[in-house]
């Protein structure tokens, strides 16, 4: 499986943990405004990897992904914050923020080699 394909199936996996997340937050801690933070950006990572399936151009490509990057930065932030206020347990914030690390890995590569492929052209 290539880094896209495994970006595009990583990001969607993450997306569906988001919503679990969201929704226990949501009814079990009655926490609406972060849980929306988080739902927004945690989802907008595979949107705007799946946009850039079909990207117009190279550089339209790196765009979509570059902004999934900070999409997923932007999530790391939510979660830390709801993490550090014991809206979320160990467990939650354990197994999100490993996902959270490996996705922002995988999309800065996919970024930097894209990059770095358009200014050989």
């Amino acid at each position: 499986m290539g880094r896209q394909n495994t970006i595009q199936k990583k990001s969607f996996d993450f997306a569906l943990e988001i919503l679990r997340i969201t929704k226990y937050l949501e009814k079990k801690q009655k926490e609406f405004v972060l849980s929306k933070q988080l739902l927004r950006s945690g989802t907008a990572i595979g949107a705007l990897v799946r946009e850039a399936e079909h990207a117009e151009s190279k550089k339209d490509f790196i765009h979509k992904m570059s902004i999934s990057l900070k999409e997923a930065n932007e999530t790391r932030y939510w979660l830390d914050l709801l993490r550090e206020s014991d809206s979320i347990g160990d467990l939650d914030f354990s197994k999100v923020d490993d996902e959270i690390e490996q996705i922002i890995r995988l999309l800065a590569s996919i970024v930097k080699s894209s990059k770095l492929n358009y200014s050989k052209m």
